[in-house]
Formats: C-alpha cells, sequence, structure tokens
C-alpha cells in the first residue's frame, strides 16, 4: 500500500513542482485533479520518483440542465484520453445525481447516461471507480452513489465499475465504514484517505439535519479508526494508494497551510503501512 494525496488542494502549483513537493514530504503516489494540462506527468512523475495513482474528474452525469450535462460527459471523456494518453489506466468520478428526482429514478437515469462513460473508458483500456461522497452541499446531494446499498444497485448494473473509497463521508451518516472496506474488497480499486471530526456538542443543539456538527479532517485528526481500516483494506487484499484529500479548514487558507496538512497526513498513514 502506497500513501500519497489527490493534487485539487494544490491545483495551481505546476506539476513539476507538485511532484517535488510530494517526493519531499515523503508521498508514493499522486491523485492528479484533471486539467488540461501542456505538460505530460508521465515523465515529471517518474524524474521526481512519484506515481499518478489515478486521473480524478468529478462530474454529475445526471444533471437535470442537459448542457451541463453534456459538458460534464465531455469532462471525463478528455480524462480518460488524456489518461490513456499517460499510461494511467484508472479514472476516479461520480455518477452524480439528478436532485429533483428520487433514487429510483436516479438510477433509471444512471443507465442510460452513466452507461456511455463506462464504454468509452473500457475502449481506452481505462478503468473507472466511482467515489462515494454525497456531495450534499445540495439538500439531497448531487452524487447517488452515497451508500453500500446503492453501490450494490450500481455494480449489479455496471459489473465493471469499481469503488473509490472514501470513508469520511461514511462516518457522519453513521455507515460502518471498515465493514465497508471489508465488503467490498473487490471493488476498491482507490482509496481517498480523509478524515471526519464529529462535534458532539453542536449536534446536541441542532441535530443530524442541523449544520456544522461534523467537518472533514487530515487523517489522524477525526474520529476514523485508521488503524481498523487499513486492516481490512489489507486483509481484503488491497495494495493501492491511500490518497491524502486535503478538505481540513483548520490547515486551510493559504499554499503554506495546505502543504502543512498534506505534510502531516501522509506522514501519519505513513507511519501506519
Amino acid at each position: 500500500m502506497k500513501v500519497g494525496f489527490l493534487s485539487s488542494a494544490l491545483r495551481n502549483v505546476p506539476l513539476s513542482d507538485l511532484f517535488a513537493f510530494g517526493k519531499s514530504i515523503g508521498a508514493q503516489t499522486v491523485e492528479l485533479a484533471y486539467a488540461p494540462y501542456k505538460e505530460s506527468p508521465r515523465e515529471l512523475a517518474r524524474e521526481a520518483g512519484i506515481s499518478v495513482s489515478a486521473i480524478g474528474a468529478y462530474a454529475n452525469f445526471l444533471d437535470p440542465d442537459e448542457e451541463r450535462r453534456k459538458a460534464n460527459l465531455n469532462h471525463v471523456k478528455d480524462a480518460i484520453d488524456f489518461a490513456s494518453n499517460n499510461d494511467i489506466d484508472l479514472v476516479c468520478t461520480f455518477v452524480g445525481r439528478d436532485p429533483w428526482k428520487d433514487v429510483e429514478e436516479n438510477l433509471a437515469l444512471a443507465q442510460e447516461q452513466f452507461g456511455p462513460v463506462l464504454d468509452y473508458a473500457r475502449s481506452k483500456n481505462v478503468k473507472i471507480a466511482i467515489e462515494n461522497c454525497p456531495m450534499e452541499k445540495f439538500p439531497s446531494g448531487t452524487n447517488i452513489a452515497y451508500s453500500p446499498e446503492i453501490w450494490d444497485r450500481l455494480f449489479k448494473m455496471f459489473p465493471n465499475l469499481g469503488l473509490e473509497l472514501d470513508p469520511s463521508h461514511l462516518v457522519w451518516q453513521g455507515i460502518d465504514y471498515v465493514k465497508a472496506a471489508r465488503d467490498y474488497a473487490p471493488k476498491i480499486m482507490h482509496v481517498h484517505a480523509k478524515d471526519t471530526e464529529l462535534l458532539t456538542d453542536r449536534l446536541s443543539r441542532v441535530g443530524i439535519f442541523g449544520h456544522g456538527w461534523w467537518r472533514y479532517r487530515i487523517p489522524g485528526w477525526g474520529s476514523i479508526n485508521w488503524r481498523a481500516f487499513i486492516t481490512a483494506l489489507r486483509e481484503g487484499g488491497y495494495d493501492g494508494a491511500l490518497d491524502v484529500e486535503h478538505e481540513d479548514p483548520v490547515y486551510s487558507g493559504t499554499e503554506e497551510k495546505v502543504k502543512k496538512g498534506l505534510t502531516l497526513g501522509v506522514s501519519y498513514l505513513s507511519s501506519l503501512v
């Protein structure tokens, strides 16, 4: 198992500097948040002694606006092409959701809209893994793949689909993230390492439907039992990347703070693997 980070927190840093920073903090992998890079990451990563674990292109394929849906599809197709051209075999994304439709309607829509994405990726010898963030900023979220019950439906619909597992989203939903790591071991293609801090004083005032009773943190600064989670991954045969996804408000605001947060997260996980 290798430890690294998702590049989105340092989106404006040139690739060569990004990989150099990763090497300097002991990272072994980087998941690149897709952008129309002018440089090829293949040689730059090799020179830095870093591997690109995946391309991240997170889009809503079920957006109710047809133009946005088409733009999202084209964005992810471009990411698939980029991955294929750079010998990267995995693209991570969302399924998406029409927030005005219920789960059953969205699953029917997924059959129609998401299937072509998988077909296109297969033609380029690229695998697709879905991330389990509900994208909860909208009241009903904009990503349908948020729970094991729905993963089962999607995997039955799309047998070649993989899972990019992020335990932080399961914590505040009350879902057992260690059990999920065990139950879905054959489907896990990539892991986002992000923690969740539960703010119980706030929860007791606003309830589960309120806001501000949990927040994402750097691994080791929240409630996740990383030893148990990593053990479940190992016992399930996972030997891929644990890439820190930085959304920690304590270590945000400046590039210096973000780099400090990534350094702490990579160091903490490296001590466990």
